[in-house]
């Protein structure tokens, strides 16, 4: 009998992988079902993750660091428990601005739509914004949610700027919007996704952790062959109708990308991942300085899945 694995990811692109591991039967090959929900912000993600209404799931670096540490928006009972157990997108964010927004000195006095104001997203729009000569006091942040809400906020002319991921960059730059700058030309690396699940789950069900992974890896290694780049497409507009044919291909380009998207083997990019928290040193407003990515996650479930153990 497969065992049940519920996921919790934000929408987005990067989810391919997901998406053909189970349009493609590989999570059924390995003996789970799982079943997939979109969150519409990280604050719902992380209370859900936490009160064990999901098993798996697929976030930001930053999320899980920020709960470990005491640093996310709600205080969390069982964040200690929280672990990263693979890689996922090295992730392109990108500052997103309305029509009339040309330069970042256009948005001074003006707010910008967030997922919540402490999160890692917001520290690489920060930091973006102050290599392009703005400082914290010139500009509002305002939580308001995942990418869809966000892009439909400055869609409304509710905000001036978000900070966006695939598909909703290639969607805002067709519609006629700004791209001031991207986190890939900001940073060398940033670990932007990770997966991760609650340690106490993951040893009572190491099996069903172990081949989630498998059919992941799957239907990744699937989503990375050039030869079902076509296919990808297909697949991704069926699962995500807002990405139309004339974006569909920038989509594409840089969510297969090793430096702005899927991680090649899920890996996890050790550079990427100290950049999470030299970022989080400089923005959460804590005056700690932190370090040592290991302490975050248990690879040991990745390491067994790949080596067949």
């Amino acid at each position: 009998m497969p065992s049940d694995v519920r996921v919790i990811a934000f929408p987005g692109a990067p989810n391919l992988p997901v998406f053909a591991a189970l349009e493609r039967g590989y999570f059924a090959e390995e003996g789970v079902d799982v079943a997939l929900t979109t969150t519409p912000s990280s604050v719902f993600q992380m209370e859900k993750f936490n009160e064990g209404a999901f098993d798996i799931a697929f976030t930001a670096f930053d999320n899980i660091v920020a709960y470990r540490e005491g640093m996310g928006a709600v205080p969390l009972s069982n964040a200690s428990d929280f672990r990263v157990i693979m890689g996922a997108t090295q992730v392109e964010l990108s500052a997103i601005t309305a029509p009339d927004i040309k330069q970042a000195a256009d948005l001074r006095g003006k707010t910008l739509a967030l997922d919540a104001v402490g999160t890692g997203f917001a520290f690489v729009l920060y930091a973006m914004l102050e290599q392009l000569g703005l400082g914290a006091k010139d500009y509002t942040p305002v939580a308001v949610g995942a990418t869809p809400e966000r892009w439909k906020s400055v869609q409304e002319g509710a905000h001036a700027g978000t900070i966006t991921i695939e598909p909703f960059t290639s969607i805002a730059a067709k519609a006629g919007f700004n791209v001031l700058r991207k986190s890939t030309d900001a940073f060398p690396a940033y670990q932007g996704g990770i997966v991760a699940t609650r340690q106490s789950w993951a040893v009572e069900n190491a099996e069903a952790v172990r081949a989630f992974i498998r059919g992941y890896l799957k239907g990744l290694a699937w989503t990375l062959t050039p030869e079902n780049r076509a296919a990808a497409a297909v697949l991704l507009q069926a699962k995500m109708p807002e990405i139309k044919p004339g974006v569909v291909d920038a989509v594409l380009a840089s969510v297969l990308s090793p430096r702005s998207g899927l991680t090649p083997q899920a890996a996890i990019r050790p550079e990427g991942m100290q950049r999470v928290l030299d970022l989080r040193s400089q923005w959460g407003g804590s005056g700690r300085r932190l370090s040592g990515f290991d302490k975050y996650t248990d690879l040991s479930f990745y390491e067994a899945a790949r080596s067949g153990t």
